[in-house]
């Protein structure tokens, strides 16, 4: 398997025991102002992620190029960074909006970013020289 579709799989596992917390904390204190959060991680992180390790797995020749590489760790950082910022703007910090709203351009630029690996041509094997 590609090294970038198992950072992917890794990733999506922490982001998605990140997200069952969040329910877990919503089921027990009865108060459920930070679902956009859990909501957020658990797409986002858990099942876009795995999505993506999928796609990198079944195509490991776009797996190993520079921008996938680029592409995991923006995405990444915007999912890192928007998840507790959301969480922290719905428990009411609203000094939290900026940072959520940044990160969420940040998480559209890894989805654009995913969209051109997607959209590329296969590199096209090389033609053995004639003899």
């Amino acid at each position: 398997m590609p090294h970038i579709a198992s950072l992917y799989f890794k990733t999506a596992i922490v982001i998605l025991i990140i997200g069952i917390a969040m329910g877990l904390q919503m089921a027990i204190s009865g108060n459920h102002n930070v679902i956009a959060a859990h909501t957020h991680a658990n797409l986002l992180g858990w099942v876009t992620m795995a999505i993506f390790g999928g796609y990198y797995a079944l195509n490991p020749s776009k797996a190993e190029s520079k921008l996938a590489q680029l592409q995991y760790w923006v995405y990444t950082a915007g999912v890192v960074v928007m998840v507790p910022s959301l969480y922290l703007l719905y428990l009411g910090y609203t000094a939290f909006e900026p940072l959520t709203a940044i990160s969420s351009l940040v998480i559209l630029l890894g989805v654009l970013m995913f969209a051109v690996i997607v959209y590329s041509r296969e590199p096209s094997p090389r033609a053995l020289p004639a003899e």
